[in-house]
C-alpha cells in the first residue's frame, strides 16, 4: 500500500464521493453484498462456487445465490455448470464485469485525489 492516512470521516468522504460518482455514471445500483461478492470474485483466485463463497464470506448460501442472480442479471457475472460435480455451479467472472469494476476503482481513485466533485453535504467543519 503507499501509507496513505486518514481519519475515519476522511475515509467515509472518500467513499461517498465514489458512491456518488458512480450513481452520475449511471453505474448499476449494486447492494454492499453485491459489490463484496462482485469484488471477491474478481479479487480472489478461481474457481468460485455458491458454497465456497458463501464460507469465505460468512454468509449464507441463499444470499449468495441471491447475490449471484443479481449479478448475473447484470452480466457482471455468469453462472456455469461445474462439469465435474453437476450439483456444484461455478460463479466466473465477465468482460462487463471486468469494466464495471475498473471503472468503479477510477471513481474512487478520483475521489481519493479529491477530483470528485463535492457538495455542501460533506463533511462537518472540523473535517
Amino acid at each position: 500500500m503507499s501509507g496513505i492516512e486518514l481519519n475515519e470521516l476522511e475515509a467515509l468522504d472518500i467513499w461517498r464521493r465514489a458512491m456518488v460518482a458512480g450513481v452520475r455514471a449511471d453505474a448499476p445500483d449494486l447492494s454492499a453484498r453485491q459489490m463484496a461478492l462482485l469484488l471477491t470474485v474478481y479479487l480472489r483466485p478461481p474457481p468460485h462456487t455458491v458454497r465456497g463463497l458463501a464460507e469465505l464470506m460468512k454468509v449464507s448460501k441463499p444470499a449468495v445465490t441471491r447475490a449471484v442472480y443479481r449479478l448475473s442479471e447484470l452480466q457482471l457475472v455468469r453462472r456455469k455448470a461445474d462439469d465435474s460435480d453437476r450439483r456444484s455451479v461455478l460463479i466466473q467472472r465477465t468482460v462487463r464485469g471486468s469494466v464495471f469494476l475498473r471503472e468503479y476503482a477510477e471513481l474512487i481513485i478520483a475521489a481519493a485525489r479529491g477530483e470528485t466533485e463535492a457538495d455542501a453535504g460533506g463533511l462537518p467543519p472540523r473535517y
